[in-house]
């Protein structure tokens, strides 16, 4: 059967263990048909050679389609249980450790989600939704962020801002080192400078920023907070949602560790990594429904 744009695939040479969506099909300079694919659950950009490439079938895809929810679903009810604790623990701290009937109300950060591809964007806004976070979410391609994003910060004014979409390193165009040898690490980089001219205080604003085996080092030093990849591994399409979720439900006086933001994330510390950073949760009272507004 004739792969085309659109289709769920894998690589042979891979033992096909991940599923891409084709996204482009065309002839190199030596006349062979190469492919562009989409990781349909890392934030992997790839080429292949046509005749690599078997295509996933019905029952397979909904393997591991089933597959990926179930990890995807294990890693939000780990968050879940996090959050319940972390949320006894700010009632404790806005009652004063006091028993009191008293209600209080929680602000968290705004999210602006800014993902070069729009399906990973969907997904990640549903999970967001799931979760409580309030966010925006823009597609946009991974060259145009630099150039848009201060017109994005100045209209949303996030709190927390997630700079992703696609990436890759390919060892055919320079060393691991050597940021030029990234598809679109460099792009992430500039986006990130761009934004910490406008807000440069890393509590104030916090940022996340790369996708797949993305350039870490250099985005941590552009001035991200958290970012991928330290091992130059591939990283997990909601990876971003649960590193937000822990700083937007942590109060803005404490910071968050490293590791209890990586830690239920699908990739761990070998495909994030951050530096220590303040929550953005505040909380306030009294709490004020309309209906006991009018009994009073």
């Amino acid at each position: 059967m004739r792969i085309k744009v659109g289709d769920i695939v894998a690589r042979k040479s891979y033992n096909c263990d991940l599923s891409f969506r084709v996204m482009d099909i065309h002839e190199n300079e030596n006349k062979q048909l190469v492919v562009m694919l989409y990781g349909e659950d890392v934030r992997l950009m790839a080429d292949a050679p046509y005749q690599d490439l078997q295509l996933v079938d019905g029952k397979e895809l909904m393997t591991r389609k089933q597959k990926a929810y179930s990890i995807e679903n294990k890693s939000l009810q780990l968050f879940k249980q996090d959050y319940q604790l972390i949320r006894e623990k700010n009632e404790y701290n806005a009652t004063g450790g006091y028993s009191t009937e008293q209600d209080y109300f929680q602000v968290p950060g705004r999210v602006l989600h800014i993902d070069g591809d729009p399906l990973y964007l969907k997904k990640c806004l549903d999970l967001y939704e799931r979760i409580g976070v309030p966010v925006k979410g823009i597609h946009a391609n991974e060259k145009e962020m630099p150039v848009k994003i201060a017109e994005w910060m100045k209209q949303y004014r996030p709190d927390i801002l997630v700079i992703t979409g696609h990436d890759a390193y390919s060892k055919s165009k320079g060393k691991v080192s050597d940021i030029s040898a990234y598809r679109h690490s460099q792009h992430f980089v500039q986006t990130v400078q761009e934004a910490r001219k406008i807000q440069p205080n890393l509590d104030q604003l916090v940022i996340f920023a790369g996708a797949c085996q993305s350039h870490f080092e250099s985005l941590i030093q552009s001035g991200a907070n958290f970012a991928s990849s330290p091992s130059r591994v591939n990283i997990h399409a909601l990876d971003p949602v649960y590193i937000v979720a822990r700083i937007c439900f942590t109060p803005f006086m404490e910071r968050v560790n490293v590791w209890d933001v990586l830690r239920n994330t699908l990739t761990g510390d070998k495909g994030l990594g951050g530096i220590d950073t303040r929550g953005v949760l505040r909380t306030g009272m009294p709490y004020r429904t309309h209906s006991e507004e009018d009994d009073s």
